[in-house]
């Protein structure tokens, strides 16, 4: 028992490194997100819903089909369905009737509603498919960003573990006195700040990481992680194309932007919907009635004048047949048309018709709103994508020169033409010059993803 339950464990802790060695890609992160999203199924909701709209609407086409009964009892003066005359007494009847109604013309109002429900299940698939992408964006820059804070952290240990190296042998050198107790204090200065970094750094990747989780909708933050990738930038060349003709394209493809046109599709077809309530309305009917009543109820007989009893089933002879034949003989049937004329109500159709049109208007605002907006959003990223490309082009520039400067000054300090304060100085030029490259190589990236993104390209930073 005792070696059952160690195995067991030991298979239960495997099963548990194995969890906590998870590592996410992108298209992993994208992928789950889209596919986990409470918006997303939410919006998946509202499609359904517009499905089952799409359903009613054809349903306006078929006719309906009813049954009713009416089961009453009255005492006191009541009519003698033998006379048709008022009688005193008590009379119990049931009266149930079938029937049915078509709408055969109501200003084509039918026909409208089934087009608007096939644009409404278009525009909600647009709506969905416009927050996919956004989602899409919102997870791959999150995605940067850890990737961003894990690429600083590592050069704040590689900087730290230079830095050690430095500390151990300006020791040495302290201690046989050829370097004064200064420059000792002086890197040990500035291994304190570098240990600072990698603090700030772990809790930079700590954040980034929960942020890209919340992101996915995963609560084990501790066993989250992304893979241990470090990538350059990509090649690419969306700038060949100008900032015109990347919105032109994004005009064609855009989510959103679909989804805004089918609004005003919509808008549209709200106003001849409210147009047709001024035609007249033109219905067939049909209805097949009868009735019961117990003034006929019981069958006498002729000599004794006691009810007929049947031996069959021990009851009055009229539960089984007189009830049919009176149903029988008592029933009817109607049918016809039935035509409704709109002539005044309120100016309600009138008004109707007044708030399609400003419903309309509304809509095609919004709609070169969106449009107007999607430029100013290409042309911002075509913008930034220039300038980040240049700001990474200057971090690399800058970065080349302050090693070169540190490796100089290194040599200086290592035979001793240099304190440690200016040699201090010149590898915190260096640190920040990494750090400034990281994360320019990173907003570029991005910014230059989101161009890509507008011109029709997935999201891969391969």
């Amino acid at each position: 028992m005792r070696h059952t339950l160690t195995l067991l464990l030991i298979i239960g802790s495997l099963f548990s490194v194995n969890g906590q060695m998870k590592k996410w890609t992108l298209e992993e992160c994208v992928t789950y997100a889209v596919d986990n999203n409470l918006t997303i199924e939410q919006f998946e909701l509202d499609l359904e819903n517009a499905k089952i709209d799409k359903s009613d609407a054809i349903g306006g086409f078929l006719p309906d089909f009813n049954a009713n009964s009416n089961i009453s009892e009255r005492s006191g003066l009541v009519v003698d369905p033998n006379s048709n005359s008022n009688v005193s007494g008590t009379i119990f009847s049931v009266s149930p009737s079938l029937s049915s109604n078509i709408t055969l013309f109501d200003g084509l109002r039918n026909v409208k509603r089934l087009q608007r429900a096939k644009l409404n299940t278009i525009a909600n698939q647009y709506r969905l498919d416009d927050l996919k992408d956004d989602i899409r964006l919102n997870v791959a820059n999150a995605y940067l960003q850890v990737l961003s804070s894990k690429e600083q952290l590592k050069v704040f240990k590689a900087q730290y573990a230079v830095t050690e190296q430095d500390l151990k042998r300006t020791k040495e050198l302290v201690e046989s006195g050829v370097s004064p107790r200064g420059d000792l204090l002086e890197i040990e200065a500035t291994a304190a700040n570098q240990e600072q970094q990698i603090v700030n750094g772990e809790s930079l990747v700590l954040i980034s990481r929960v942020n890209l989780a919340q992101l996915l909708q995963i609560t084990d933050y501790e066993n989250f992680d992304i893979a241990d990738e470090s990538f350059a930038v990509p090649p690419s060349d969306i700038l060949n194309n100008s900032a015109k003709v990347i919105f032109d394209k994004a005009l064609g493809f855009r989510n959103d932007i679909k989804f805004s046109e089918a609004t005003v599709d919509l808008a549209k077809k709200d106003l001849e919907i409210a147009k047709g309530a001024n035609y007249p309305t033109l219905g067939a009917f049909f209805r097949y009635n009868t009735f019961y009543s117990n003034q006929f109820q019981v069958v006498r007989d002729p000599q004794t004048g006691q009810p007929i009893i049947n031996p069959n089933t021990m009851l009055p002879e009229f539960f089984r047949e007189e009830f049919i034949d009176q149903l029988w003989l008592n029933d009817g049937i109607s049918y016809g048309f039935q035509l409704n004329v709109p002539i005044f109500n309120g100016w309600s159709t009138k008004n109707g018709v007044k708030r399609s049109k400003i419903s309309l208007e509304r809509a095609e605002l919004q709609f070169e709103q969106d449009k107007l907006a999607l430029e100013a959003t290409v042309q911002q990223a075509y913008v930034d994508v220039g300038t980040f490309e240049k700001a990474y082009e200057a971090a690399s520039k800058t970065l080349e020169a302050r090693r070169l400067a540190y490796d100089y000054a290194k040599e200086r300090f290592d035979v001793g033409l240099m304190n440690s304060f200016d040699f201090s100085q010149a590898q915190a030029r260096v640190d920040n010059a990494e750090a400034d490259l990281i994360r320019t190589k990173y907003d570029y990236i991005f910014r230059l993803k989101i161009l890509e993104f507008y011109f029709g390209l997935p999201i891969s930073l391969n």
